[in-house]
């Protein structure tokens, strides 16, 4: 599940809070570079024509071994510049994405909502009926489905873990009033699935995957859909998402909702979006103590980054103003399993080094 940074080294997720910033203006990428959607071609470009600071390199990626990790990617301008594999892991090796997926869902989401499937300002009763919590059907009439892209459904996070049958599914507060982070985003999958009248999985492939050249497939865990696949697949949709929504010129899901996707989505918590995690906001929130903490989520960590951020320190990191994607896979880098934690902020502080920064 997705998480955040740092409270305690026992402590997981992530943010929120009130901000008036305006959604960042979409970054000119023209130049980017788009691999071939079949094959194993990807252009490359070197750290030393970047100016980068490669008598740093070793230094990363031996700290990136020693974490557990099992692969690290870094484009810049859609090339690959750094690609490692670690402890046995390849090219061609598939792992999971935890909640790092869950930016996945978000994407399909926005496409929903741009072919007419479904409205983010409609009831989630409007498409899966009434009784689809436990909650009384007023309360329950409340929850959108922007709601559950934004963590604020009101529905109780802790009592009843990641269960999101009917009876898990109980009244807190009302929607819109309490951020809380919980797997009952997952319902906007089903949401999905009865509006194109499609299980959820086969509009995924045709609508994203198939369209940006993706491997990997879904699976079941712990009452959550999880997504599976290559580094390079996931280094794919984020180059996706760095570039607005379009891959090459093909508008897979439009700029005005990825531009809300990854900007804060509501009052409560200043570092979400829709199920994105950003850096560089004044506070953020933990999902499982209800308080504010002032700062940064990755203080060394640049300002205009976002993230897909996943159990076991599975991340997407985007970086607008250096038009770079950076992905890391692996195992979790310390006892804890949170997706945000100390490896982040030393990660950062290591690649900064090669950055010349």
């Amino acid at each position: 599940m997705k998480s955040v940074k740092y409270i305690s080294t026992a402590s997981l997720f992530l943010l929120f809070a009130f901000c008036s910033k305006e959604p960042d203006a979409p970054q000119d990428t023209a130049s980017l570079y788009f691999p071939p959607l079949t094959g194993t071609e990807w252009q490359t470009t070197s750290a030393t024509s970047l100016g980068w600071n490669e008598n740093a390199l070793p230094d990363l990626r031996t700290f990136l071994q020693s974490k557990n990790s099992k692969s690290f990617i870094v484009l810049v301008d859609g090339k690959i510049v750094l690609e490692d594999y670690f402890n046995n892991h390849t090219p061609s090796s598939n792992w999971y994405w935890a909640s790092a997926g869950k930016t996945l869902t978000a994407t399909v989401a926005g496409i929903a909502e741009q072919e007419g499937y479904i409205d983010l300002n409609n009831k989630v009763s409007d498409y899966l009926g009434t009784g689809w919590t436990s909650m009384p059907v007023n309360k329950e009439n409340l929850i959108t489905n922007r709601h559950l892209l934004t963590m604020t459904s009101g529905i109780e996070d802790l009592a009843n873990g990641d269960c999101v049958l009917p009876e898990c599914l109980t009244y807190k507060a009302d929607a819109g009033t309490r951020w809380a982070y919980h797997n009952v985003y997952v319902k906007i999958q089903d949401v999905i699935s009865e509006a194109v009248n499609d299980n959820f999985e086969n509009y995924f492939t045709t609508k994203l995957k198939n369209k940006i050249g993706m491997d990997g497939s879904w699976f079941t865990l712990e009452n959550n859909r999880v997504y599976r696949s290559t580094t390079r697949s996931m280094a794919r949709f984020g180059l996706l998402i760095l570039n607005n929504g379009k891959w090459q010129n093909e508008e897979i899901v439009n700029t005005s909702f990825i531009q809300k996707a990854v900007n804060q989505s509501q009052e409560i918590n200043k570092s979400y979006g829709y199920l994105w995690w950003i850096n560089g906001e004044p506070s953020y929130r933990l999902p499982l103590v209800q308080f504010e903490f002032p700062g940064s989520m990755i203080t060394s960590g640049p300002n205009d980054m976002y993230m897909a951020l996943g159990k076991n320190d599975q991340k997407i990191y985007i970086i607008p103003s250096k038009k770079m994607v950076i992905v890391r896979m692996g195992n979790a880098a310390d006892e804890s399993n949170a997706a945000l934690s100390d490896f982040d902020e030393v990660l950062w502080q290591k690649i900064k080094a090669v950055l010349n920064q």
